[in-house]
């Protein structure tokens, strides 16, 4: 079974906390389970092996007055009693987990099949058992506690040139942690350095403090563990195991949590009520004069007020992409009725345009400054495009100007010229048509043509070009075309800031 690492994961740590005794065990995942059954989440059951008489000292074996030497002896079961555990966890649902802190029991977790290895805090850097461990199938799991960010950095590289699949965990290793030493913003370093790598939080702070989980939840972790305890009159829990008890209260915050989170993946849908909140605040659009039938509907001839009416065209439809005409004539001061317009989107033929000019200037080995806006010109609309206009990236415009010009396949500009402006055509790539005053000018790649002021110059290319123009510095109202219909037409220009993106 593959177990996926980026969808949440709780999982209980039994560590030493069976005490020595396999029924002590059993009761303890007899218990989680029961709390785990009420809470939609997946599971993992994790214990520690250690290979006592080789993970010890020799001369320590009996030195029952060092702490650790002492829980571990006294809490020591066999390789089998560990299997009836697993077992167990594995009978009641639970994903198998393993910490393993020597060779050997890198070994016994192969043996006795556990499904996901976790590495502790203290043997991140263990560089030997990390050597035997990715030579494992097992996806991994990392605490990172203690660990400088140079540490971590070296292992997950460790981890990535051999194709592991594997996660971290931020993780404090303060037992139990202080509330003010949880640094949950870690969780945000973590998953900002390792794109891709799943992030986790092992949490070792006083069982009743349940503030943190939805907090790493926030934070885009997706694997949490905690220690749990089942406490009798012969075995009492430690400071920073939970009871189930605690544990479940824990998972109710998550739960929470999570409902509260909602969808990370793409934008959450609005709820009817949401919409129909807004809206009432919205400005509607209005005639500002009579709108005869056929007439486009815009700036010039509207105006935005307050309170709006049910099916009335809002300030917030009136985008640069939407063209809206009248069906009907409009009276002044009348609300605009949807039902008695009919529009047109650009958006995606605008879009099909840009991306074609990005193509072009990419095939052709043409830089653009990222600040540059785009000039989208459709003398005639949008539809006639592709037969006359061009596109214009406006690079810099003081007291002098640089533009690139790109004019696509058969695409072809109008009669124009200019009374103020002197500009001067570098052909960049392609080919173009240029006449100027009626007379023809067939140019290439590397040709350099200049346009005095007041002579009429359109221009067409076969095959697609791409000019850079300098001029003397551009104004808005110094183009003169020849043709009055293109004068006419006030909306003859779309214009991007953020197109390179």
């Amino acid at each position: 079974m593959s177990i996926e690492l980026d969808k949440p994961l709780f999982i209980f740590e039994m560590a030493n906390n069976h005490m020595g005794s396999v029924d002590h065990g059993l009761a303890i995942i007899e218990a989680f389970a029961g709390v785990a059954k009420r809470f939609p989440f997946r599971f993992a059951f994790k214990f520690q092996l250690r290979d006592l008489d080789t993970f010890i000292h020799p001369e320590y074996q009996a030195r029952m007055d060092v702490k650790y030497v002492k829980r571990f002896r006294e809490t020591g079961l066999t390789r089998e009693q560990f299997r009836t555990l697993k077992e167990a966890a594995e009978a009641n649902g639970f994903i198998s987990m393993c910490t393993p802190f020597d060779e050997r029991s890198v070994d016994a977790v192969e043996e006795m099949g556990y499904q996901v290895l976790k590495i502790a805090s203290c043997s991140l850097t263990d560089w030997p058992m990390l050597e035997r461990i990715v030579k494992t199938d097992l996806p991994l799991i990392a605490s990172t506690a203690g660990a400088g960010v140079d540490d971590i950095d070296r292992v997950v590289s460790f981890f990535q040139h051999r194709e592991k699949r594997f996660g971290l965990m931020h993780c404090v290793g303060e037992y139990p942690t202080r509330p003010e030493n949880l640094q949950l913003n870690q969780i945000d370093f973590l998953r900002q350095r390792y794109s891709g790598v799943p992030i986790g939080f092992s949490t070792h702070e006083a069982p009743d403090l349940t503030d943190s989980i939805p907090i790493a939840i926030a934070k885009g972790a997706s694997l949490f563990e905690k220690h749990v305890a089942v406490e009798t009159a012969a075995f009492k829990k430690n400071d920073y195991s939970a009871s189930p008890e605690q544990v479940a209260l824990w998972l109710r915050s998550a739960e929470k949590a999570y409902r509260m989170s909602g969808i990370a993946e793409g934008r959450s849908p609005a709820t009817d009520k949401e919409l129909a909140d807004l809206r009432q605040f919205k400005r509607g659009v209005f005639a500002g004069r009579r709108i005869a039938a056929g007439e486009r509907i815009d700036s010039q001839n509207t105006f935005f007020a307050f309170p709006n009416f049910d099916g009335q065209l809002l300030a917030n439809d009136m985008s640069k992409y939407i063209e809206y005409y009248a069906e009907h004539d409009i009276d002044p001061r009348c609300p605009i009725d949807v039902t008695r317009i009919r529009s047109i989107d650009t958006r995606e033929k605008v879009y099909s345009i840009v991306q074609r000019v990005k193509k072009m200037l990419v095939d052709r080995n043409v830089v653009v400054p990222g600040m540059a806006t785009l000039e989208i010109s459709h003398h005639y609309g949008l539809d006639r495009f592709e037969e006359v206009g061009c596109t214009i990236i406006n690079v810099i415009n003081r007291e002098y100007c640089k533009k690139l010009i790109v004019v696509l396949p058969g695409q072809k500009h109008p009669e124009q010229y200019h009374k103020i402006k002197e500009e001067t055509f570098v052909v960049l790539d392609g080919d173009v048509k240029l006449t100027l005053d009626g007379a023809v000018k067939e140019c290439r790649r590397g040709d350099v043509v200049t346009v005095n002021r007041g002579t009429r110059h359109p221009f067409t290319s076969k095959n697609g070009a791409i000019i850079e123009e300098i001029s003397s510095t551009h104004y808005k109202d110094d183009s003169y075309y020849t043709d009055e219909a293109i004068l006419r037409n006030t909306d003859r220009k779309t214009v991007l800031s953020y197109w390179m993106e």
